[in-house]
């Protein structure tokens, strides 16, 4: 994904960015960021790694997690609706998952859910990266997130 197009997209399209990470710890922000002028596109990312800081942070429900727990569907939605609300973006993309070690047999490492929310409603999915390792699941992961963004900025 090239970062610098995207962000030429965005702003062309006078287009405003957030995040909402959890397991990839800030790194899409970051690959925004890394661009210079970015700021014009990029709003604001929120670092979500607990599950107190999603609540707090992006008012995902008490009852979401623990009903689905924090890698699910609807954690994600929830996530990428809070980021929503609380910036003053026109696209938010939404990551939670488990990047490993570990897992388990209902959540296996790899596993990662994204949200996607604009004026177009929110989604959300889910991706079987596998047990790639921490460092790659993390790395498939912004990658994932970033070509989120591009989708998403076509359709606007």
């Amino acid at each position: 994904m090239n970062v610098t197009d995207l962000l030429q997209e965005a702003r062309a399209k006078g287009l405003r960015f957030a995040t909402a990470e959890s397991c990839t710890g800030g790194m899409v922000s970051a690959a925004l960021t890394d661009i210079p002028g970015s700021s014009d596109v990029v709003e604001c990312g929120f670092v979500t790694y607990s599950n107190s800081a999603k609540i707090s942070m992006l008012d995902v429900a008490p009852d979401t997690l623990s009903a689905h727990g924090a890698v699910s569907e609807e954690t994600a939605k929830e996530m990428v609706t809070g980021a929503l609300k609380n910036s003053g973006a026109d696209i938010a993309v939404s990551i939670t998952g488990i990047a490993g070690p570990g897992g388990s047999e209902f959540k296996p490492e790899g596993r990662v859910c994204f949200g996607v929310g604009s004026a177009s409603g929110v989604t959300a999915h889910t991706v079987e990266f596998g047990a790639l390792g921490r460092e790659n699941v993390r790395r498939a992961s912004l990658e994932h997130a970033l070509s989120l963004f591009a989708e998403a900025t076509d359709q606007q």
